[in-house]
């Protein structure tokens, strides 16, 4: 038997006092309220008393922390999957506010003329495709119960975007997955069906001071 539910967690606040998009860069793990906010999602989904079979998680290393307490709630082996990793970006290790910000070097305007592809990016669309690829090999390989996949923002947004048919171009700034925010998804019809959207760290998220892309 395939699995009843899959649901999509992104990660934790990230320990990131310089301010800078971090993006696959390595080195960048959860600062300690994002510990907490991942133990806050494992704690939701103990509490719905709904077994979880699988767990997968993006390769980086804020991922694999956010899933810790996930596995342990579950006691599962993580497993990790290239395909729900955050996508490249071509401003990583940059700042992309205030007075240093990317966005006010002219020569990085190049990068900033396609919005709706991105131009300074993995494509929308090749972000969207292997999400759905991944969430149909976890889906697959559960038995009678959950799976959880462990992810970014980006990605995340991108499976809800398709899944509910909406044009995968979008306002960065409307996206909605809160730090550490669970999105569950049934299958019905062969089709994946968003069922519903938690914040379980939402009385820690004031507290963030890195909360990604904006």
């Amino acid at each position: 038997m395939p699995a009843e539910q899959i649901h999509l967690v992104r990660h934790g606040e990230v320990f990131n006092p310089q301010g800078v998009l971090y993006g696959r860069l390595p080195g960048y793990g959860l600062s300690d309220l994002g510990r907490r906010m991942a133990q806050a999602a494992a704690d939701d989904l103990a509490a719905r008393e709904r077994p979880v079979r699988v767990l997968v998680s993006s390769p980086l290393q804020r991922t694999q922390q956010s899933a810790e307490p996930i596995a342990a709630a579950f006691e599962l082996e993580l497993q990790l999957d290239d395909r729900v990793i955050e996508p490249e970006n071509r401003f990583e290790g940059l700042k992309m506010h205030g007075r240093d910000s990317a966005l006010r070097d002219v020569r990085n305007w190049t990068f900033l003329v396609n919005p709706w592809e991105p131009s300074w990016g993995e494509p929308f669309r090749s972000i969207a495709t292997r999400m759905l690829h991944a969430m149909d090999d976890a889906w697959d390989a559960a038995e009678s119960g959950d799976a959880v996949i462990v992810s970014h923002q980006l990605p995340i947004w991108m499976a809800h975007r398709r899944v509910t048919g909406k044009s995968l171009a979008h306002d960065p700034r409307r996206r909605r997955c809160a730090l550490s925010s669970i999105t569950s998804f049934e299958r019905r019809g062969g089709r994946f069906v968003e069922v519903g959207y938690r914040d379980p760290a939402a009385g820690l998220g004031a507290q963030a001071t890195d909360v990604g892309a904006v």
